[in-house]
């Protein structure tokens, strides 16, 4: 059904095998097209750069037409300098209507390790000036990444993006998905849209569904300046979480997903398409294909996987509800059990762990790191904190099981009753990694056989965590650093705190989870990861503010993680 489907799309929306123009030197120029071969356009959407290697890199903008027109035409040039005085490589480029005017040229044969600039122009206007770099090779002493994720457009301004714009020696930008949410008008975290000049277009207010829903929606997301700022920076490396679709999106389909809303495949095909026109990436197995995990090697320091935890691979999502008894509202503990360590249960699916495997018994880098979305540490809390009466009293009992913890850390006897209260532990979220514990196991097992520190980059949330990963020994495998969202709220939202009561919350739980180290639970921003042959060095940015575009940075928060 899933090839039919996505066929029958591909027929009906003339999708076109490849839209990326290649440059090679050998096939760009320098010289100055006639006036006459440009399009009159706009590029109202910025311009950005993604998916280095160290000898090429994706330019990306989209050109709108001035004039009603099926295509556009423009120039792209590649400076060594931001006024473009030395000019490396230039080309003329066209776009379609069918590409929702979007451009992709993959600059190739470039030099490592090399600052470029570039720009577009059409017959009377020129894109803003981007700066990009490809990645290096040899000995690397540094490699700096800015890791973000979960920018929802009527929460609030994209200020965390902004404020990453401004950092020097970043190397590249992963963005771990949420790119976009497909919620209508109404729906989550729109309740301060109008106030705050965030609302959808009239012409996008409903939930997403069909191509040129998704495509306006990025069309809206990309006129943030923070988020142009960014692009405009550094090379992006992303991939999809499930807003890119829809809510908790599977390999056969969603949470937020339904009968009434059309076949589903169609739905994530036209996603897809979106995706792949909208953001400055190389798809690593074409424009039809929704695979897109993919490596990035920076030289002997690092290797970067980027993986897909949604469409291709992932079994459905255990919900608790579905083992409750409707009368009695006990859990069937045995029955979910046997579900949740089920072996056939996967969240990669059989061909990409393949891929990992294959990558990491081959990798030489001293560091190899996980990009991915969802959390991978053992987020383990005592059942009766969300099983045991009504939410608004959340914080009050992770409180008092926190203290019973303290107690007897510092030697306290409990009674048998206390020590069960602890003992009885559950995964709060289902969708991460905690959902699927033996594919974990074999992820950990597998850094662990090739004697390879782990360490995971995660977005999903919305909060900051900082956790140490361990195996079902206990041995410690390695380190999760996960972002806090752009805009999107976080558990502060969800269980009505204020700033005193989560941040009392937020160290109460990194008492009460074994694995977790640090959380952030109330405030927005992003992480940069800084990697040396020393050292893994993790530092959390907090903007102050996303109501309006004026902010500062509130609190930052660092730790270092040894070689």
């Amino acid at each position: 059904m899933d090839k039919l489907s996505r066929r029958q799309f591909l027929k009906s929306s003339a999708f076109t095998a490849t839209t990326i123009a290649i440059s090679t030197s050998l096939s760009a120029c320098i010289n100055n097209p006639d006036k006459q071969t440009l399009s009159k356009v706009s590029f109202n959407h910025g311009v950005a750069s993604g998916d280095p290697s160290s000898h090429s890199v994706i330019l990306w903008t989209r050109a709108q037409p001035k004039e009603q027109s099926d295509f556009a035409q423009v120039q792209w040039q590649l400076a060594k300098d931001p006024e473009f005085k030395q000019i490396l490589r230039s080309g003329v480029v066209r776009t379609k209507q069918n590409q929702d005017f979007t451009v992709k040229v993959d600059v190739q044969e470039l030099s490592s390790a090399t600052h470029y600039y570039y720009r577009f122009m059409g017959t009377d206007s020129y894109s803003q000036t981007g700066h990009t770099l490809t990645l290096p090779q040899g000995n690397v002493e540094q490699v700096k990444l800015v890791v973000v994720s979960c920018s929802n457009y009527p929460a609030g301004y994209f200020n965390a993006y902004h404020d990453a714009a401004q950092l020097a020696d970043v190397d590249a930008v992963l963005h771990l998905g949420d790119y976009i949410y497909e919620y209508p008008m109404g729906g989550y975290a729109t309740g301060k849209a109008h106030e705050i000049g965030r609302a959808l277009a009239a012409d996008n207010a409903k939930e997403l569904l069909n191509i040129e829903d998704y495509r306006k929606r990025y069309a809206l997301y990309r006129t943030d300046k923070g988020l142009q700022a960014l692009h405009a920076a550094a090379p992006f490396i992303v991939v999809w979480d499930d807003h890119e679709v829809c809510n908790d999106t599977y390999k056969d389909g969603a949470q937020n997903h339904n009968e009434g809303e059309g076949d589903f495949f169609v739905r994530r095909a036209a996603a897809i398409q979106a995706y792949y026109e909208w953001l400055p990436i190389r798809p690593p197995y074409g424009e039809q294909k929704p695979e897109i995990y993919r490596s990035f090697e920076f030289g002997n320091l690092l290797n970067l996987y980027m993986l897909d935890t949604r469409l291709i691979g992932r079994d459905k999502q255990l919900s608790y509800q579905e083992y409750r008894n409707a009368d009695t509202r006990e859990i069937d503990l045995k029955g979910f059990l046997n579900d949740l360590n089920n072996t056939h249960r996967t969240l990669l699916g059989k061909t990409q762990m393949a891929w990992l495997e294959n990558a990491i018994s081959q990798s030489t880098s001293q560091w190899n790191m996980l990009g991915q979305q969802v959390l991978m540490a053992k987020m383990l809390i005592p059942s009766e904190v969300f099983a045991g009466g009504e939410l608004a009293q959340t914080s009050q009992r992770i409180a008092v099981l926190t203290s019973l913890k303290e107690k007897l850390a510092a030697g306290v006897s409990l009674s048998v009753e206390e020590q069960q209260r602890l003992a009885s532990v559950m995964p709060y979220n289902l969708d991460a990694w905690d959902g699927y514990p033996t594919e974990r196991e074999a992820v950990y097992n597998l850094f662990k056989t090739h004697n390879k520190p782990l360490v995971v980059v995660a977005g999903d949330t919305h909060n900051a965590w900082y956790s140490q990963l361990k195996d079902n020994a206990g041995h410690v495998i390695g380190v999760e650093f996960a972002t806090p969202g752009i805009t999107s709220p976080g558990m502060e939202t969800y269980l009505n705190l204020d700033d005193s009561n989560a941040l009392k919350v937020a160290t109460d739980l990194t008492a009460l989870i074994d694995e977790l180290e640090y959380c952030n639970l109330h405030q927005r921003g992003y992480l940069v990861v800084t990697l040396t042959p020393q050292q893994a060095n993790a530092q959390w940015r907090f903007v102050d503010n996303i109501l309006t575009e004026d902010y500062g940075i509130a609190d930052t928060y660092q730790v270092n993680y040894p070689a």
